[in-house]
């Protein structure tokens, strides 16, 4: 099957890690689809996707559980812990929830960690398709550093291919749509893990239902990025980025490295959105409970990086709590136009922590993002002839949505720190 037109815009959605770490239920994700279909579908928002450990019954916080029971079938496979997920019941496993999004026109999304889950291994369970058994193909000394449901597997065993194909089968059943995999992008013990990349590649392909692959977490070494564009539609090119605003600094760097590799159905990811209401059931996260401490002018600044860069853009927060202010970054047209229909996208210059980035859409219209990463407020400009322009322009503020007069051979700005400008020339 060709899943070659997947992903042809950057992804954007929810997912549930930030709000609610690994304890998320069945109630919180249709309520936060229902904000999504209700609020942010028109606008090109549609994935809803539940992070880790939905197969975890005692799952409360962000904080894993070493070692507990996970809810399994008699094939090595996880489905979803029943007590938060009641539609699970009776084998239906996420197929219940994957039919309630799409039937809100939205689509399901679930993270998997790599490998086979420990305690088939040690209970040496049956794996569907194959006579080999969970202990055959297990890799025992290529676990997670931090979580302990999994081992990985020895891609050169026989069974090993039709565990993948099996699990992934079980999701083309349930209806999903996306699959975030972890602790395989980058490992801190491992580096990256190839072989099992190209599995889960395959199990997609096998399953018959097109599915979007996103692989965790980062920083993704840039040296397997033609591996990751083969076999994914996204990888993180970072570790878990959170409102702090050394890690929104670090990562103007990572996009300039990044930048070459950014290409329909294949996109380097800045990571989820820490925006909203955030670590409702925080307990070993940075910062708890908390509405997002990044100040306006930071989160505008990192929702223009990740439009300037074409990022995929999954929201952290607790839809249902957004105010107005978090709601109109979601929803403003014209900048949500330049990241689905720009290319050429491109650094223009970074100096003395004075950042201009630009990009191009199909009708030759032209998109300046120019950023003061610096403590104190500063003019940052570039010229036309930066930007490969010769004649006079109009300018507008994509974010204020207002006209701002003309320029003939230099814009300028004065922007405050940490502070930025998004215009259309045109």
């Amino acid at each position: 099957m060709n899943h070659g037109n997947l992903a042809a815009t950057p992804p954007m959605g929810w997912n549930s890690w930030d709000c609610y770490g690994a304890s998320v239920t069945e109630k919180e994700v249709k309520g936060n689809a229902e904000y999504m279909a209700k609020h942010l579908k028109k606008y090109g928002w549609e994935y809803v996707v539940v992070d880790i450990q939905w197969y975890e019954p005692t799952a409360i916080s962000s904080q894993y559980h070493p070692f507990v029971p996970l809810e399994m079938d008699e094939y090595s496979r996880l489905i979803p812990a029943v007590n938060r997920f009641p539609s699970a019941k009776d084998g239906k496993g996420f197929k219940a929830l994957g039919d309630y999004i799409h039937g809100l026109g939205l689509k399901f999304g679930i993270h998997i960690m790599r490998g086979i889950p420990r305690q088939a291994v040690h209970q040496n369970t049956s794996i569907y398709g194959t006579s080999a058994k969970a202990r055959e193909i297990a890799h025992p000394n290529s676990t997670c550093p931090w979580n302990t449901d999994m081992y990985g597997i020895d891609a050169s065993k026989t069974g090993a291919r039709e565990y993948y194909n099996s699990i992934f089968q079980l999701y083309a059943e349930w209806g999903v749509d996306f699959v975030k995999v972890d602790d395989i992008a980058a490992s801190k013990l491992y580096d990256t893990h190839v072989p099992e990349i190209e599995l889960i590649h395959h199990a997609i392909q096998h399953s018959g239902r097109p599915m979007i692959l996103s692989l965790s977490p980062g920083p993704s070494p840039i040296e397997h990025a033609e591996t990751f564009k083969r076999n994914a539609n996204m990888w993180r090119i970072t570790d878990d980025f959170w409102d702090q605003w050394d890690l929104l600094y670090n990562m103007f760097e990572r996009c300039e490295r990044w930048e070459k590799f950014v290409e329909p159905s294949k996109w380097p990811d800045c990571d989820m959105l820490p925006l909203g209401h955030l670590g409702i059931r925080s307990i070993d996260g940075p910062g708890g409970d908390r509405w997002t401490r990044f100040t306006k002018d930071e989160q505008q600044t990192m929702l223009t990086l990740w439009t300037i860069f074409r990022s995929p853009l999954m929201f952290g927060g607790e839809l249902r709590s957004n105010d107005d202010w978090t709601l109109s970054l979601l929803t403003n047209e014209e900048v949500l136009h330049v990241h689905r229909n720009s290319h050429s996208n491109r650094l223009v210059y970074r100096h003395s922590d004075h950042v201009v980035w630009t990009a191009s859409d199909l009708n030759g219209e032209v998109y300046v993002a120019l950023f003061n990463l610096t403590e104190t407020t500063a003019d940052v400009s570039v010229t036309l002839r930066q930007l490969g322009l010769f004649e006079e322009k109009k300018v507008r503020d994509l974010w204020k949505k207002e006209d701002e007069g003309f320029v003939q051979s230099e814009l300028t700005f004065n922007i405050p720190a940490h502070g930025s400008k998004f215009v259309h020339l045109r």
